[in-house]
């Protein structure tokens, strides 16, 4: 569950992909009982989770003393009646006090560590070369899962099952998996050393058990055949040159009967407004960018093709649009800036294009955040779901 209060001076949110409840705004309530329902929010979300737990206060910008001795207190009553738990708290040092004040649990229990944003946030996050880059994949999955929770049970994922991520990056979205669907078993795949090594070092901390992470190249697995009721391959498809490869494996690895769930993008259809025209011209310049390094970002519509031509029937086929409305817009707002950062960055460089072009690109992903966080404003991302079942 991702659950959000914003009717306040300040509000809480909880997101269940990085086990964290957070807490934005002005925090200066008079009496304790004012927290009452920000406590009650804190109890259910932790009554979900295993290992770790964040609260992250450093979106903070006011707090006072009895905010302090509210959370301070629910906090060591947590870890002192849940021998399983741990909690991180993040602070920064826009409340300059935050910090010192919430060390002193440090010393009061040795399952309570504090940390100050501004110096290190992610523990994991010097496991991947591009550890930058993983605020924004975590905040990219915590908006697609919103929609995906309920499509993965309209695609046939079950309780019980056995399940396969192939290219499964960091890892977040076979955890959430793991605890909304309980299937039996998982094995999580990737080609990337960092990116396991990172999602093995999560799952460690969020006390997940029942995942295999595994290192191995999607397009020619180890893994042996028809061993899987159900096979996802997320966003991977339309990166590979030659698609029809990795889905030739995802039918060889799935049961008879099984289904492999894929999604893919189309990023010409990302919309917005105000500002439409410049976007779309962004994003249709995007699709030739990833084009010109033999990538297909168009690829989302085409899913059913592909699925049909590899041998899979039964095709199942929906779409679904992320949106600056599913949550804080900042988020959505966060993902685009990084995608500028990156395609108007090096991608464009070293296609050749001049300044004058990567300044008019750049121009389209920046109209696309100030949608985004326009008051009146609506931005999104669509994004295709597919799924197929393998002939018994």
């Amino acid at each position: 569950m991702i659950a959000e209060n914003m009717t306040q001076a300040f509000q809480w949110t909880y997101n269940e992909n990085d086990q964290e409840f957070s807490l934005h705004g002005s925090l200066r309530p008079q009496r304790a009982d004012e927290l009452n329902h920000c406590i009650a929010a804190l109890e259910q979300s932790v009554s979900g989770v295993n290992g770790l737990f964040y609260v992250n206060v450093r979106r903070l910008v006011r707090m006072n003393n009895v905010a302090f001795h509210a959370l301070g207190c629910k906090i060591l009553d947590m870890v002192r009646k849940r021998s399983d738990l741990k909690v991180h708290v993040t602070t920064s040092s826009v409340v300059g006090w935050a910090t010192r004040k919430f060390a002193v649990l440090e010393t009061m229990s040795d399952k309570i560590t504090v940390s100050e944003y501004d110096n290190e946030f992610y523990p994991g996050q010097t496991f991947l070369e591009e550890g930058g880059f993983i605020p924004i994949l975590r905040t990219q999955t915590k908006l697609t899962w919103h929609h995906e929770r309920d499509l993965l049970g309209r695609h046939g994922l079950e309780p019980g099952m056995q399940v396969a991520d192939i290219c499964c990056g960091i890892g977040d979205f076979a955890v959430l998996m793991q605890k909304e669907y309980k299937p039996d078993r998982i094995v999580a795949l990737d080609h990337s050393r960092s990116s396991l090594d990172y999602a093995r070092k999560v799952a460690g901390d969020f006390g997940v058990r029942g995942i295999d992470y595994v290192f191995g190249d999607a397009s020619d697995m180890l893994l042996e055949s028809n061993q899987f009721d159900f096979v996802t391959c997320r966003h991977s498809l339309q990166v590979f040159d030659r698609p029809e490869l990795i889905l030739k494996e995802l039918l060889r690895i799935c049961k008879p009967g099984g289904r492999v769930y894929i999604t893919n993008e189309k990023n010409s259809h990302c919309l917005g407004e105000p500002r439409s025209e410049s976007i779309q011209r962004t994003y249709s310049e995007l699709a030739r960018l990833w084009a010109h390094f033999n990538m297909d970002i168009e690829l989302g519509p085409k899913s059913r093709r592909y699925l049909m031509d590899a041998g899979f029937e039964d095709i199942r086929m929906e779409s679904f649009m992320v949106t600056n409305l599913d949550g804080n817009p900042q988020d959505f707002a966060d993902i685009i800036q990084s995608w500028e950062d990156v395609y108007a960055g090096q991608m464009a460089v070293d296609r050749g294009d001049s300044e004058e072009q990567i300044r008019e690109f750049r121009q389209g992903f920046q109209d696309h955040i100030f949608a985004a966080l326009h008051p009146k404003g609506y931005a999104g991302w669509p994004i295709w779901v597919a799924s197929g079942r393998k002939p018994k």
